[in-house]
């Protein structure tokens, strides 16, 4: 997943673009978040999220090619 791919998908989370098919999973974790651990089974894995701008508000976001899932996290109110 490149930065353009993961810029449009965090635009169309923030703005609740339900059209835009994007064919990953977009899950929403808590605020503030920089870390995640994915859990599948028993195995934890840690994806790392990087920030990322729209309409004036912060959100963090990273993928996991694991489980094709793009996780958000709001970091600011704008």
């Amino acid at each position: 997943m490149n930065e353009i791919q993961m810029t449009q998908i965090v635009e169309q989370f923030s703005r609740k673009d339900e059209q835009g098919e994007t064919g990953v999973k977009v899950i929403r974790v808590p605020d503030y978040k920089t870390v995640y651990v994915e859990q599948i089974g028993e195995v934890g894995r840690s994806v790392v999220l990087s920030e990322f701008k729209v309409d004036g508000k912060i959100y963090w976001a990273g993928y996991s090619s694991r489980s094709n899932t793009v996780f958000v996290s709001q970091a600011s109110q704008g």
